[in-house]
């Protein structure tokens, strides 16, 4: 039906026909990329057309003292969450043609008065250039590979450098304990069931869980054995840390890792973490599910040609979830298939190492990120900083200054499918509520943050979650 150097090659294909702006200096600078491509099997499913409805760049952070809370800033601008964020806006816009009238490449309705479901023969498959970072991306290095990033460096008040993150876990952790009531990953509270295993056995459990690789088996020779693909993600405070010690024992694994970011920490988790989350609770994101029969899962995950481990892959990806129980109707753990390229992309960091030539100068990432989905409207969003690329300092703050995916520009779409819905033919979930602000919306999506709480109970206890301040805007 489709090779993954099909979708690699459609993909690079894709990118190289966009405009120049917010693409990488040519021999100097690199970067990643990352789409989601629509699968529509033919009516008699002999053949199948591969559509990139999402394609994103991208290698930057936010830190946390920049989040702003308008919603207005794009906190993490890796390419996998751009290529995932432009989806969600074009699921919106198919959603709004759905509710319209109009003809939907994707929907049909649901069973559910109210709910859309995807069609049939239609599904969705993530590509990347490169190995997700964090988790997926921590193996051992073969023959004379280079060491694709810089280290971990060990840090020495590394503890004073993690208390503003561990406060905002902590209280979370502590509220846990205290009792029959948890928060949800947006700080909901809702009763746990008798059925649920406590805070502590849960910790305990994912330690044992996390013991999943043969990297923690090795005993290294210091001076010449083998060493480890390293990841400059952090691992998450209160958790387990990296031992930092030579060679294969050098990271754990298995664990959540917050991103690098200029300046101060980030609250942005490995794309490691968040492809292992979307395989839980499906991408389309809380407020999508309002409308939705049941979560939206990519069916597979297709890497380019670079460094890669097929188990690493597994283990980020599957293996970590694989346990969860108790999920509500609808929501399952979704192993996708797992799959490399050989085609590489031009534009990665070992590609133009290779060209590389000390006459123009230092090798550095490219400061722009991407975001291209297949919308009627503004298809093309070029950022800098989580900021639109070019805007003077007297703009920031603006509607001006902000990318088409931010979080208040996609609540913003997601009020005008709200609007162009029939009040007979309105989502359950949003009738007769007062609902206002982007945290009113997210909570008011019952069922996804149901999920959302058993999956971060019984497998991610200390996933970090933006302070409820920063989504009250509307």
């Amino acid at each position: 039906m489709w090779s993954p150097d099909e979708i690699a090659s459609v993909c690079y294909n894709h990118f190289n026909k966009l405009p120049k702006r917010g693409k990488p200096e040519a021999d100097r600078e690199w970067t990643l990329l990352a789409a989601v491509i629509l699968l529509t099997d033919s009516s008699d499913q002999k053949t199948v057309h591969k559509q990139v409805v999402s394609l994103g760049t991208g290698t930057k952070c936010i830190g946390q003292s920049a989040m702003s809370m308008k919603g207005d800033i794009l906190n993490d601008s890796h390419a996998e969450v751009i290529a995932r964020r432009g989806c969600v806006r074009y699921l919106t816009e198919q959603l709004y043609r759905a509710v319209s009238g109009q003809s939907s490449d994707v929907f049909c309705p649901g069973t559910d008065k109210g709910k859309w479901t995807i069609k049939p023969g239609v599904s969705f498959l993530f590509f990347s250039s490169q190995t997700p970072c964090g988790d997926a991306s921590i193996f051992p290095m073969t023959g004379s590979q280079a060491q694709p990033c810089e280290p971990v460096k060990a840090i020495q008040d590394e503890e004073s450098e993690r208390r503003g993150l561990k406060r905002h876990a902590e209280s979370e952790l502590e509220e846990t304990r205290r009792g029959p009531v948890m928060k949800t990953s947006d700080n909901r509270s809702s009763c746990r069931k008798s059925g649920d295993a406590d805070e502590h056995e849960v910790i305990t459990d994912n330690k044992e869980h996390n013991q999943l690789n043969e990297v923690s088996h090795y005993q290294p020779n210091v001076k010449k054995g083998p060493d480890l693909h390293r990841t400059g993600a952090k691992c998450v405070p209160d958790g387990p840390t990296d031992p930092l010690e030579p060679g294969l024992l050098y990271h754990n694994v298995g664990v959540l890792r917050l991103k690098p970011g200029r300046g101060d920490r980030t609250l942005s988790l490995s794309c490691s973490d968040k492809l292992a989350r979307w395989g839980v609770l499906g991408f389309q994101g809380a407020l999508l599910s309002h409308y939705l029969q049941g979560p939206i899962y990519f069916s597979a995950v297709v890497v380019g040609k670079g460094p890669y481990s097929h188990q690493a892959m597994q283990r980020a990806l599957k293996t970590r979830c694989s346990h969860v129980r108790g999920l509500p109707s609808g929501f399952s753990v979704r192993a996708p298939e797992i799959l490399q390229a050989s085609l590489e992309f031009t534009h990665n960091h070992t590609h133009i190492e290779s060209k590389h030539t000390h006459t123009r100068g230092r090798i550095s990432p490219c400061g722009a990120a991407i975001s291209w989905c297949a919308v009627s409207q503004q298809p093309l969003d070029v950022t800098a900083n989580g900021y639109k690329q070019g805007v003077t300092k007297k703009a920031l703050g603006t509607v001006q200054a902000r990318s088409l995916i931010s979080k208040v520009e996609l609540f913003h779409s997601f009020l005008k499918l709200v609007a162009a819905t029939e009040d007979s033919q309105l989502p359950e979930t949003l009738r007769g509520k007062d609902l206002r602000t982007y945290w009113d919306y997210k909570q008011a999506s019952g069922t996804y943050q149901q999920a959302w709480t058993q999956l971060r109970l019984q497998a991610f206890p200390l996933w970090l979650r933006s302070p409820r301040e920063l989504l009250l805007f509307y």
